[in-house]
């Protein structure tokens, strides 16, 4: 006993220290929609030559890093995302219409012979009847231009430079030099045209980057027909500005891409938006956590304000594992963590509410002794509750992106610190507080030598809510079917990343309404936009499909209501993601349950696993209804924030459940109902306890968190309250019925003797 104190202290003090260690060192790395920036979905396309595989993927992917690289980016991010996408992050870029021009070019450099000037009716880039190889394209100033077949392509070229033109006052312009290979293609090309007439179009040659003419020079009249432009190098001129020259340079240097890519995704956001999002939720985790920390504190006294140290170090080393994992810290990611704190709260509950029970069931009272009992008793509830809390982090990881992928890395981590904190920390901390000999003359400073007001009450009382479970089945089938009627009449409002579209968010110097904002669309060309407000002063649009130009006129319009106007947020998500999304979301819900079954059927037989099943499903359905009544949107963090329930709606019925096991193992002649009445009983203190610190960290995540949590902070409220009441008032009537019917019980199968007959609620082997 003692060796294992020892063992839990070092193992404490050497977590603790680490953590402290990499939080001051290590900084956390922050999400793009914490730090403002561009953030790029793109998809390979195949061409009837090269099919968009893996490989062609990867090979892209090099191609597109040298130019992120060579646009001075600091920090910037490309992988890729399955066989065919490459995500690139681009922090600090607020312009993603430049950053996608870049990225998303095929760079396809070509030189052709001039033939001729075209018939301005003929159709260009299309090859002229009975001769393939011709290409008929405008060059700088419009004019269609007959080119032959190509002379020399990019793979031609060594390098490139954008120059600046002092002495001739030319301005800017691109310097190309060609390798050993284009050297002599370049000399033949510029020779042959040599020998046309000076003022000949045919005297010229024709650069061409991805189907459009960059220039057109004419052969100097001083180059003599056949001999050509010696030395390996020419220059494109064209009235270039800085940027434009530097741009074309990075171009034919990156070189061409192997396949052509699509923007598919884009999300947007400024670096205020992002500052202002972090410091609100900040302040939501300190107040979260102060009020937290005096409920647990009031009620559980010593013991309670050593849980709320244990809570600190909780939030210190979930810090640093993720800076030390390298992990990106995203909004979602951040009211994760927030929401976290008040899942941590739940196994120092469960411990205290067992050292409770244990402190009052003795002969010779011991503080000591209790809280050693609660620990080993509450460890399998919390390890079950905690192991189905990472089955709904890990199917968000594996079946989202983005930052929603983030709000399940650190849920994940959070749920282990959490484990660590609570098992570890707060013991170490309790056991050697309550060993103290003036403590232990005084057992009820410690908190655990009271049963607590919940329990007295319910000990006087003693309902019977398992009398007629039947009624609860009742009350749930009602709410059910209320809140599947909003979703049959007010149907889903499916966000951005489910169905498509492009949305922009504006901040305003004043208030615009978004009826006057809507009107003004409309008679500006856009009578389909969907306007939102979006803060105190902020407006947000929505509509299918919205060009670079369109949005520009767009934010001009709603410039003439507001005044000064800034773009604080850009997204933009193809068909296809939006598609691949929705049937994401179906997949991971589907799972998500799927998994829950085959757990807790292996904990607890299969029939009180489909009740906790079927009961997880009900939640489901009631928070998506409620949503649909309130209009509410149904988007990626929406998606978070079910599965969130569903982790923490399991987490109640398996405590219910794991003291249902216990108990029967105890009596396994007792009627089943009244097995389930006292369980009930046993375990309300702990999940009011529980629940009253998390609807604190809720709430001050709802009050505190901004605008963009506030939806995620209500789905979860409501979540909180739907699974409290449905893993006590409708998991466990089901588990009766269920019972009833085929039989089954809580508890694993064991070898006994034949005995008499039981009766049929009996809870059965």
């Amino acid at each position: 006993m003692i060796r294992s104190n020892k063992v839990r202290t070092l193992f404490a003090l050497i977590v603790i220290a680490l953590s402290v260690y990499i939080t001051v060192t290590v900084p956390v790395r922050l999400g793009l929609d914490l730090r403002g920036g561009t953030q790029i979905v793109l998809e390979t396309r195949s061409t009837p030559t090269t099919k968009a595989d893996r490989a062609a993927t990867d090979r892209t992917l090099e191609v597109l890093r040298g130019r992120v690289d060579a646009l001075g980016v600091a920090e910037p991010t490309l992988v890729r995302s399955g066989s065919n996408r490459i995500i690139v992050e681009l922090p600090g870029v607020q312009d993603p219409k430049k950053a996608a021009d870049v990225l998303g070019r095929t760079a396809q450099l070509t030189f052709h012979p001039v033939l001729g000037v075209a018939d301005p009716t003929e159709d260009t880039a299309k090859p002229k009847p009975g001769e393939s190889k011709e290409l008929l394209l405008p060059d700088e100033s419009g004019q269609k231009l007959r080119l032959a077949k190509t002379a020399l392509t990019g793979k031609d070229v060594k390098g490139a430079d954008a120059r600046f033109d002092q002495e001739m006052g030319a301005g800017w312009h691109v310097t190309i030099d060609f390798d050993k290979t284009g050297r002599g293609g370049w000399t033949k090309l510029t020779g042959e045209a040599a020998c046309k007439p000076v003022g000949d179009p045919a005297r010229r040659v024709a650069i061409v980057l991805d189907d459009r003419i960059i220039s057109s020079p004419q052969v100097d009249p001083s180059v003599a027909c056949g001999t050509g432009i010696p030395g390996g190098s020419t220059q494109i001129t064209g009235s270039f500005s800085d940027a434009e020259a530097r741009e074309l340079a990075l171009l034919i240097n990156g070189g061409a891409l192997p396949v052509p890519v699509e923007t598919v995704e884009q999300h947007t956001v400024g670096p205020t938006l992002g500052a202002t999002a972090i410091k609100a939720t900040a302040w939501a985790a300190v107040i979260g956590t102060i009020l937290t920390g005096l409920f647990i504190i009031t009620v559980y006294r010593l013991t309670g304000f050593l849980a709320t140290v244990a809570l600190v170090c909780y939030g210190v080393i979930s810090y640093a594992a993720l800076a030390g994992l390298g992990a990106t810290l995203t909004l979602p990611g951040l009211a994760g963590f927030v929401l976290a704190i008040g899942m941590a709260v739940d196994a120092n509950v469960l411990v205290f509410e067992r050292a409770r029970e244990e402190y009052a069931g003795m002969h010779r009272p011991s503080t000591r002794s209790a809280l050693t009992a609660g620990f080993r008793n509450a460890f399998s509830a919390i390890a079950d509750s905690n192991i189905t809390t990472l089955i709904a982090a890990g199917l968000l990881f594996f079946l989202s992106t983005g930052p929603v992928r983030g709000f399940a890395v650190t849920l994940a981590i959070g749920v282990i610190a959490s484990m660590i904190s609570a098992l570890v920390i707060t013991r170490v901390l309790a056991e050697f507080a309550v060993s103290r000999p003036s403590v232990r003359r005084r057992p009820l400073f410690t908190g655990l030598a009271t049963t607590g007001r919940v329990r007295d009450f319910l000990v006087r009382r003693d309902p019977q809510l398992m009398k007629s479970p039947r009624r609860w089945l009742a009350v749930s089938a009602v709410v059910l079917v209320l809140a599947g009627t909003g979703i049959a009449v007010r149907g889903l409002n499916f966000g951005l990343e489910f169905t498509g579209g492009r949305m922009i968010e504006y901040s305003t110097s004043t208030p615009v309404d978004p009826e006057r904002a809507r009107t003004a669309l409309a008679d500006a060309g856009f009578p389909g936009m969907v306007v939102q407000s979006s803060g105190d002063s902020g407006l947000s649009v929505r509509t299918e499909e919205l060009t670079d130009a369109e949005a520009a006129k767009v934010a001009d319009t709603i410039g003439t209501l507001g005044g000064e106007t800034e773009k604080v947020r850009d997204e933009l998500i193809g068909p296809s993601i939006g598609d691949e999304l929705r049937r994401n979301a179906l997949i991971a819900l589907s799972v998500a349950l799927g998994a829950q079954l085959l757990y807790l059927a292996a904990r607890f037989r299969w029939l009180f696993g489909s009740a906790a099943v079927a009961t997880l499903a009900h939640d489901v359905l009631i928070l998506v209804g409620v949503f649909a009544w309130l209009g509410k949107p149904i988007d990626g963090v929406f998606l978070a924030s079910l599965l969130t329930v569903i982790g923490y709606s399991v987490n109640d019925s398996v405590v219910v459940f794991d003291r249902i096991r216990e108990l029967v193992r105890r009596d396994r002649k007792a009627p089943l109902p009244e097995v389930c009445n006292k369980a009930i009983l046993q375990t309300v203190p702990r999940t009011v306890n529980t629940g009253m610190g998390a609807l604190l960290i809720l709430a001050s995540l709802a009050v505190f968190g901004g605008d963009s949590l506030t939806d995620f902070a209500l789905a979860l409220l409501i979540g909180l309250v739907v699974g409290t009441y449905s893993s006590v008032l409708t998991a466990t009537p089901l588990a009766i019925e269920f019972n009833s019917r085929w039989g089954s019980t809580p508890s694993r199968p064991q070898r006994r003797k034949p005995a008499a007959r039981r009766p049929a609620q009996g809870a059965q082997v």
